[in-house]
């Protein structure tokens, strides 16, 4: 058994199709496959069940994918060690949401990046949370910053709550704190129809009984802020914007009473590399959940 086939276990047990662990690990279906029966010849046992179109984790498969998750680990961590000895190429991937990449670049990363100035840190840009869990199960992030809540193979670090704000053209006649009520018919953009996120809003709306004037449905944030600045529509987007907002001269004010998300790092469950958990130990000192 070498790492390849280790990594190639690892991919089937998370992806639970040969298509998807194909996908992520760039080979063929068909390679997969066949490098995942030469295995389990060579163990002498059946690692995966064929169930329909995907794959199914056997109980002696999931000792060995156990057992693979932790070499990887351990030769990660080996890698990280040399990381920390001076090597300048090392590179950490961190999956965010475009609403909470400011915060990120602006306040997390350059307490990082002055700790270990040798690190490269890549900001792996995402739609939305969704995106985020995407890149960390498909291994193209390291670590992902989102609001919560993300499915419960990934591990959380809650770092704080960021209170949703309403962000309106100027020229509306509104008090601040905006009582709840007065969304009834107000024109919002909101996220496009089913994401995550529009349900979200729409068990809040359900909560409050009021029903917005939907003028635009989309998941570009640039829309929204476009439509607002047109004067079309009012926003409902996070605090952290707030800067921005006030610059391109839009209005932000509370909502009554306050909406907050928990605001989280993300990662899977399997040991961190060393330079990523050098970057959660810096959030989490820099930040707290309140």
């Amino acid at each position: 058994m070498n790492l390849q086939q280790l990594r190639y276990v690892v991919a089937t047990a998370e992806h639970r199709t040969m298509t998807d662990a194909a996908r992520s690990l760039y080979i063929a279906q068909p390679a997969l496959s066949r490098a995942i029966r030469d295995l389990e010849r060579e163990l002498g046992m059946t690692l995966f069940a064929r169930s329909g179109r995907g794959v199914v984790v056997t109980a002696q498969g999931r000792r060995v994918v156990k057992l693979a998750r932790e070499a990887l680990d351990a030769v990660h961590e080996i890698e990280g060690l040399a990381n920390h000895t001076g090597a300048t190429d090392a590179e950490l991937r961190i999956a965010s949401t475009p609403s909470l990449e400011p915060g990120l670049a602006g306040r997390l990363l350059p307490a990082y990046a002055a700790e270990h100035p040798g690190v490269r840190v890549q900001i792996v840009r995402c739609d939305g949370r969704e995106a985020v869990v995407s890149a960390i199960r498909d291994q193209r992030a390291d670590l992902g910053l989102t609001d919560l809540p993300v499915p419960a193979d990934l591990v959380t670090h809650p770092l704080e709550r960021q209170e949703i704000v309403l962000i309106s053209p100027p020229g509306l006649e509104l008090p601040n704190p905006v009582p709840m009520g007065r969304l009834h018919g107000m024109r919002l953009a909101l996220p496009a129809r089913g994401s995550t996120r529009r349900r979200e809003l729409d068990a809040m709306f359900g909560r409050y009984a009021v029903t917005p004037t939907v003028v635009l449905e989309t998941d570009e944030r640039n829309g929204w802020l476009n439509a607002v600045r047109a004067g079309r529509a009012s926003l409902l987007w996070y605090r952290g914007m707030a800067e921005q907002a006030a610059r391109a001269g839009l209005v932000v004010r509370s909502l009554e009473p306050a909406v907050r998300r928990v605001i989280a790092v993300v990662h899977a469950r399997r040991r961190l590399p060393l330079i990523a958990q050098d970057f959660l130990a810096t959030a989490e000192k820099g930040t707290t959940a309140a």
